[in-house]
């Protein structure tokens, strides 16, 4: 680790601290439970920090520097915005403000040639509660790695320069414009409104998606009507802004439904994940919405392998697979599933898609970006196709098995070395040999068993969390009642590690 002149250890240790992988996160807003430690300060200090990584490790030496900055709803976004702005200034930079904006449209104010902004910079915290905020960085060659989140923590000199300037600028509208005419492209017509006779509802979570139904499918023809919290409000007071989450994905198929509408598309706060609910209800998440976009890209690009996390379901394997594909599951993390990709088609692997069971997806024609709008993109090519065909997006993955149960459950680690820890007892249950039990070979994260009789038939994955003391186990099982008789036998294989929190697995298993 480099050690900052300017600042002292502890200091340097708080900043550090908040590197949240790709990603900087952290308390934006004190309460009752949680000191702010993302403040704006801090941000003061990131601002140096972006600088000095964009001169010494990207080679920019233009002068000045352009750099976009936008923020999603969060109430402690404008101020964090306006101090990381006004820092950037005495700096010598250009800023760009874009006010409020999303994820994948601040990698685009590095790629539309109006803006030519040499980094783009999100303030967001995706779907966390309202007092969280972070920064998302992105280059021209897309997004920061965790090596680079760390370098810009670590690198806080000050920058000797001339004032800077700033400007105000709108980058949702020509975003919302290149997203059309990728549309329009991708579905083969002239027609200014392909999309007319359609209903299509958008619930944005009061996150900064809601200028997709104003901006992209009423341009298209559609009718919008029924949409729901479109309006900011870093508040959140309808529910948690997340593609992944029951309770928003149950608002938005009762949307889809009371309004009889042909398709419902939800986005989380920043817009880099995205699902659908189809007109009959029937809600395209998880291993539902990767089936969906695989049928669509192997239609495309024949034999092209995806690459997906690995809590992925067996059933979505065989999908794949039928459909003359191969599935590469990997690490979990979206910029891990990502990178797999980039570095399947440098070894000349064609691979056009990689996505999370979060419903982070990105594709190859996009810049490998993850973008929720761009997958909406995506599924809205087909439709007119399929209307004439009188099919629905369900028939796209008719022959998708479905478990009949899943479970997960999170151990608590309580040690201070918990990576140590949980490594160990991944290790333990590599080497266990259990009757029913088979080890996943496949599998490149924690260890993966297919179970049979008399476990009945399905699989479970444990594995570490990415940022957390915790050990995740996920357990899918395609008869009833089987996943009570797996997890029956944790107990005695944890007993071993007294340190293994098992009270969720008590209390499920007291049920």
């Amino acid at each position: 680790m480099v050690v900052n002149h300017r600042i002292g250890g502890r200091k340097m240790s708080q900043l550090t601290e908040l590197q949240n992988g790709s990603d900087i996160r952290g308390i934006a807003i004190t309460t009752e439970q949680h000191q702010a430690n993302l403040t704006p300060a801090v941000v003061k200090e990131v601002a140096k920090g972006l600088v000095n990584w964009l001169r010494n490790e990207k080679a920019i030496q233009t002068n000045p520097l352009t750099i976009g900055v936008g923020r999603d709803s969060r109430l402690s976004g404008p101020e964090l915005a306006a101090t990381f702005m006004d820092e950037l200034t005495n700096l010598g930079v250009h800023v760009i403000d874009f006010q409020l904006a999303t994820t994948p449209a601040m990698f685009m104010s590095t790629q539309f040639e109006q803006f030519a902004c040499d980094a783009g910079i999100m303030f967001t915290a995706s779907h966390l509660p309202f007092y969280f905020n972070g920064i998302k960085v992105f280059s021209k060659t897309g997004g920061a790695e965790k090596s680079d989140i760390a370098y810009i923590l670590q690198h806080t000199e000050a920058v000797q320069a001339s004032q800077g300037t700033i400007e105000k600028a709108d980058l949702l509208t020509p975003y919302a414009d290149d997203l059309v005419a990728k549309i329009r492209l991708g579905m083969q017509t002239k027609e200014a409104q392909p999309l007319k006779g359609l209903k299509i509802i958008v619930d944005a979570g009061n996150g900064a998606g809601g200028y997709f139904a104003e901006k992209v499918l009423q341009p298209l023809g559609a009718d919008t009507t029924g949409s729901q919290f479109l309006e900011p409000d870093g508040h959140f007071p309808n529910h948690i802004p997340n593609p992944d989450n029951k309770e928003a994905m149950a608002s938005i198929k009762a949307a889809v439904l009371d309004n009889q509408a042909d398709l419902g598309v939800i986005f989380d706060t920043d817009v880099d994940r995205s699902a659908v609910v189809t007109k009959s209800g029937d809600v395209l998440n998880r291993n539902n919405l990767i089936a969906v976009l695989s049928r669509i890209v192997l239609a495309e690009h024949p034999n092209t392998s995806i690459v997906t996390n690995s809590p992925t379901s067996n059933h979505l394997k065989q999908f794949i697979e039928q459909l003359g594909g191969k599935q590469v599951r990997y690490i979990s993390g979206y910029r891990n599933v990502i990178n797999k990709a980039i570095a399947l088609n440098a070894a000349g692997v064609d691979c056009q898609l990689a996505i999370e069971t979060s419903g982070h997806a990105a594709f190859k024609e996009n810049y490998f970006l993850d973008d929720g709008a761009y997958v909406i993109a995506k599924i809205l090519m087909l439709l007119p196709k399929l209307q004439a065909q009188h099919r629905s997006l369900d028939e796209l993955i008719a022959d998708l098995k479905q478990p009949a149960e899943t479970q997960e459950i999170r151990f608590e680690l309580m040690a201070d070395e918990y990576r140590g820890l949980g490594e160990s007892v991944i290790e333990a249950f590599r080497k266990c040999n259990h009757e029913g039990w088979t080890l996943d070979s496949e599998n490149e994260e924690g260890v993966r068993f297919t179970v049979s009789d008399p476990y009945g038939s399905g699989w479970f994955l444990l594995r570490m969390s990415l940022h957390e003391p915790l050990l995740v186990l996920q357990v899918e099982n395609d008869q009833p009642s089987m996943v009570r008789q797996v997890l029956a036998e944790f107990p005695a294989k944890l007993q071993p590690f007294s340190q293994v929190n098992q009270a969720k697995l008590t209390a499920y298993l007291g049920n």
